[in-house]
């Protein structure tokens, strides 16, 4: 029997350790069988990809900015995460809506409703018991200080338009996670990214098999 498709995001700044861990979970489900596609957002698809580039060089409105990503997410569901779930794959995706409230609405000050009312209209999909709103079964949030973040990626690449923010703007990002976490408990894990990278895994590995997903 095949087994059903299993959604997860990571979220965090940049230099928090998403992608790190991301791969290396994406190895420890292939390893017990498991078929898993890796992803990003913005991105994901040959159009989505293209708005990506878009939203992080181009300068814009924040409603227009919020427009772009919900519409990369849209060919995003249709063309890539629903059919992988829908053939019991497991999808591993560097950021999803989280990261729209974080950045897009405490960083950037856009309004929260209209981020809820775009996240019904743009996520809403058929279900086996009717319509439903994909969400990810698990959010893992890499919770790190700004101000570490920031030395992490020190010289690391140009920075985009977001990455090139002051630090009072990742703090509000921060902020816009927490948010997220307190309004979706069941879905969220909280790590501290600060600590070493091997205690990192460890504690991504531990809410992976918590959940009954890896022996």
């Amino acid at each position: 029997m095949t087994q059903p498709g299993l959604f997860i995001s990571f979220e965090g700044i940049d230099g928090a350790g998403k992608s790190t861990h991301m791969a290396a979970l994406a190895q420890a489900f292939e390893a017990q069988g498991r078929v898993v596609t890796r992803t990003r957002e913005p991105g994901g698809t040959a159009l989505a990809e293209q708005l990506r580039e878009l939203v992080l060089q181009a300068a814009m409105d924040p409603m227009t900015e919020a427009l772009l990503v919900f519409a990369a997410r849209r060919d995003h569901l249709q063309q890539l995460i629903e059919p992988a779930l829908a053939r019991g794959e497991v999808v591993l995706c560097d950021r999803f809506t989280d990261a729209t409230f974080a950045y897009q609405g405490m960083g950037r000050g856009f309004d929260l409703k209209t981020l809820h009312y775009l996240e019904q209209l743009v996520q809403t999909v058929k279900g086996l018991d009717g319509d439903l709103i994909r969400q990810p079964e698990l959010t893992i949030w890499f919770a790190l200080d700004p101000r570490v973040a920031a030395q992490r990626l020190a010289g690391a690449r140009l920075p985009d338009k977001f990455e090139s923010q002051p630090v009072d703007f990742f703090s509000r990002v921060s902020d816009g996670y927490l948010q997220r976490l307190l309004a979706h408990p069941q879905r969220f894990a909280r790590i501290a990214a600060e600590q070493s990278r091997e205690t990192v895994w460890q504690a991504v590995l531990n809410v992976v098999r918590q959940r009954g997903w890896l022996a």
